[in-house]
């Protein structure tokens, strides 16, 4: 039941994705909720609820907010991450993610292969990043702090 059954993007204010990072959300959303592994950790002796969750994730004010509801709708908690650590990462990820879209339509597939190790390398380093930062406030698998930082990226850099 530590899962999160339904997840929001606040992208309203954002401009439209493009095609290719349009598809990565799409692609990170799916495989969450498909298989992903969140709970929140018990709090000064306060029960916790066990999930399953919905999540909205949003930026406000410069700050990458989770508002995490249970699966009936009561909020079960929220909190906000500061997007400094995030912004190297993501915008290392981004320039390699172009590349890589770049080399799919005429590189040679050991150039594609190359680019898409490094990465996915970038991208590990995000999840842990995130996994990090989400310390004592929720506990996610790699997996599901891979796809999460997915969606963060869309919202950092809005397409």
């Amino acid at each position: 039941m530590a899962k999160i059954i339904d997840i929001q993007l606040d992208d309203a204010a954002l401009p439209p994705p493009t095609p290719e990072i349009e598809q990565e959300r799409k692609v990170a959303m799916f495989d969450l909720l498909e298989d992903n592994s969140f709970s929140l950790p018990a709090r000064e002796g306060r029960a916790v609820p066990q999930g399953p969750f919905r999540l909205a994730l949003s930026i406000r004010e410069r700050r990458l907010v989770f508002a995490i509801a249970e699966e009936g709708g009561g909020q079960a908690g929220e909190f906000h991450l500061s997007l400094g650590p995030f912004r190297q990462v993501v915008k290392d990820y981004f320039q390699i993610c172009e590349s890589y879209f770049d080399a799919v339509k005429s590189a040679a597939p050991s150039q594609i292969e190359t680019i898409d190790m490094a990465r996915r390398g970038i991208h590990n380093e995000g999840a842990r990043i995130l996994q990090e930062r989400l310390e004592g406030k929720a506990c996610v698998d790699i997996d599901t702090a891979r796809r999460l930082f997915t969606l963060i990226c869309v919202l950092h850099f809005g397409g």
